[in-house]
C-alpha cells in the first residue's frame, strides 16, 4: 500500500441494490476509494459458478455518491473477474470485500455461497479478501451493529496482508450486543435437505428445496459456537482444497494397475 487511499473492490451475491452492500459501501468509503461490481439480480447459492456460453453485460450505475459502481449480468465470481480484467485492467485493488450477505455463511455454507466465492476469487487473484455475512435474511435487516467490526477487520487486513492463498470468512449473529471477535475454525455443520414435491398444471412434478441446518459439532472453537454465543466469527479460509493429511494414507495403498 502507498500513502494514498487504498482502492477497495466491493462485490456481493444479493444484487447491486441489496441493503447489505449499501451498508458495506458505507463502511468502505471511510477507508478508501470504492469500486463496486455486483450482480444485477440476486445470485445466492451460486457458489463458484462462472458464465460460459452467453455474453456478460457490465453497465455503469449511479446509486451512491462518490462511488464508481457497475451492475453485472453474471455471477459473483464473474463480477470479480470482470473487475480485475476490464475495470482495473490488471492493476489489482488493495482489498476485495464481499457482502454484507443476508444470511449466514458458516459451516458448509462456505462452499455454496456466492458471497464467499466472490471473496475466494479475489484471493485467487492475489487480492486480500474478506466475505461478510449477517444472520438476517430479511431485506429490512439492520447492519449498523456490524460496521465497527467490519472497519476494524478490513483495516487489519490492509495493514497486515493475508497469508498466502487465504481469505477471511466473517459472520455476525443477529444481535446488537456483540461480545467481540473470535478467530475460529469451520464447524462440522451441513444442511439436511428436503425436497417438497408438487405438481404443475400439466401434471408434471416439480420440487422446492428446503431443509434444516444441522450442527454436528460441540467444539467451542468453531464458528457455529461463536455465533450461538454472541461473537463475531472470523475463519481463515483457503482455496487449496487438497486434503494434505490424506496423502500419506493414500501413499500406503497398494495400487495394482
Amino acid at each position: 500500500m502507498t500513502n494514498s487511499k487504498p482502492i477497495i473492490l466491493v462485490v456481493n451475491d444479493d444484487g447491486v441494490t441489496a441493503p447489505g452492500i449499501k451498508a458495506l459501501i458505507h463502511v468502505m468509503k471511510e477507508i478508501g476509494r470504492v469500486v463496486v461490481v455486483a450482480p444485477d439480480s440476486p445470485q445466492s447459492g451460486m457458489g463458484h459458478a462462472i458464465t460460459i456460453g452467453k455474453p456478460l453485460r457490465l453497465d455503469k450505475v449511479d446509486l451512491y455518491e462518490g462511488v464508481e459502481m457497475y451492475s453485472c449480468s453474471g455471477t459473483p465470481v464473474d463480477c470479480v473477474k470482470l473487475a480485475v480484467t476490464k475495470i482495473f485492467k490488471g492493476k489489482k485493488p488493495d482489498l476485495c470485500v464481499s457482502g454484507i450477505n443476508h444470511g449466514l455463511n458458516n459451516g458448509i455454507n462456505v462452499l455454496y455461497s456466492g458471497t464467499m466465492s466472490a471473496a475466494v476469487e479475489g484471493a485467487i487473484e492475489g487480492i486480500p479478501s474478506i466475505g461478510f455475512s449477517l444472520d438476517d435474511y430479511t431485506w429490512q435487516a439492520d447492519f449498523s451493529h456490524t460496521e465497527k467490526y467490519i472497519k476494524d477487520i478490513a483495516l487489519q487486513v490492509l495493514a497486515n496482508g493475508m497469508p498466502t492463498a487465504t481469505l477471511l470468512n466473517v459472520n455476525f449473529p443477529n444481535t446488537p450486543n456483540l461480545k467481540g471477535i473470535r478467530i475460529c475454525r469451520q464447524a462440522n455443520a451441513k444442511w439436511a435437505e428436503d425436497f417438497d414435491e408438487r405438481v404443475d398444471p400439466y401434471k408434471r412434478p416439480y420440487y422446492w428445496i428446503s431443509g434444516v441446518f444441522q450442527v454436528n459439532d460441540n467444539g467451542e472453537d468453531s464458528d457455529s459456537w461463536a455465533l450461538d454465543n454472541g461473537y463475531v466469527s472470523v475463519v481463515p479460509v483457503q482455496f487449496d482444497m487438497t486434503a494434505h493429511h490424506a496423502i500419506p494414507i493414500l501413499n500406503s495403498w497398494k495400487f495394482n494397475a
